[in-house]
Formats: C-alpha cells, structure tokens, sequence
C-alpha cells in the first residue's frame, strides 16, 4: 500500500503545478478551435505510451467526448501498421511522422507532438515539417522540454522528471480539450 500513497503523492505535487498552463491551454484551445472552425483538422503522434495517448485523443474528438456533435477532424499518426513498419524499413523510424505531415497536413491544421522528454527526434522532425507548412505545432513534454521545446510554437512543459506523472498530465489537458471543445462545437 505504501507504494499506491507514495505514488499519489507524486501525481498530486505534478498536479498542484497545473495551474501554471492556464495561458499556455487557452492558446491551444484557440489554435484548434481556429483551425476546426477553418476546416482544418487536429493531428497527434508521440511513441509509446505517448502513441497511445494521440490515438486516445484523436478518437474523443472524432467520435465524441461526453456531448452529442458532429465529429472533429482528428487523426493520430501513430495507427497505421503499413506506414509505421514501410517507412523505417524503405528509410529510417526518425522520419516516420514526418513524411506523414508532409504528406496530410495543410497549414490550417494544428499538430500536436507528445514527447516526455522532449528528445524524440520523430516527433521533433514532425512539427519541424509542420511548421514549414504554416500549421500551427504544439508539444506536449516534460522534464526541461528537450529539443522540442525550440521546435513547437507552443510548448506546454510539465515540470516533472517522471514519464508517468507526465502522461497523466498530458492526458488531463487532452481531456480538458477535448471537454472544452464539446462545449464549443455541441449545438
């Protein structure tokens, strides 16, 4: 038991800081209900858990959330088993999300990279070709935010140094978003 208490005490310190991304949330909130408004669409990727993450996200907003609405244009660049197993083996697994942003997005779309550490250079390559194409890039990340936090017009930097309290948080601001999205495109 004392391994539960000692873990909720982490994710609670984690989440006593979230409050300082109010401004940082909000600027995401606006760039995606811009870039839906517009036509655009919203787009994940991350590794591993991360990976799971997007995927998590990407089919809240196409099937919904809590409220009956139209679907969001979402996708997560980390389903599809052809491209994710051709790509590294035709070139290599660091250009893997990057060829599938220079091939999906457009500059009204908004991509969102998860990264813990803020060093996965496919997602680092990723928004570096979606910046290229005008679409507005996000990271979210933790620890120091890495590399990526030079790369992503917005960085949202959880401070933490543990990969799970990370993913905690970065699945608490995706369902704050897509909650607030609800809200926003729900009749």
């Amino acid at each position: 038991m004392m391994s539960f208490f000692a873990a909720l005490e982490r994710h609670n310190a984690v989440f006593t800081t979230m409050h300082n991304h109010a401004n940082d949330v909000q600027t995401l909130f606006s760039a995606v209900t811009n870039s839906l408004s517009s036509g655009g669409k919203i787009v994940w990727l991350g590794n591993g858990g991360s990976a799971a993450d997007s995927q998590h996200l990407a089919a809240e907003l196409m099937v919904r959330y809590k409220n009956e609405r139209a679907p969001l244009a979402s996708i997560a660049l980390t389903t599809d088993t052809s491209i994710l197993t051709a790509h590294p083996n035709d070139f290599n697994f660091d250009t893997v999300f990057e060829r599938q942003v220079q091939g999906l997005v457009q500059a009204n779309d908004v991509v969102i990279g998860l990264t813990t550490s803020g060093q996965s250079n496919n997602v680092n390559l990723a928004l570096a070709a979606a910046n290229e194409i005008g679409a507005f890039t996000v990271a979210l990340t933790g620890r120091d935010g890495g590399k990526v936090k030079d790369i992503a017009q917005l960085a949202i930097i959880v401070q933490s140094q543990e990969t799970a309290r990370i993913q905690e948080a970065h699945m608490f601001i995706g369902h704050w978003l897509c909650e607030a999205l609800d809200k926003e495109f729900t009749p």
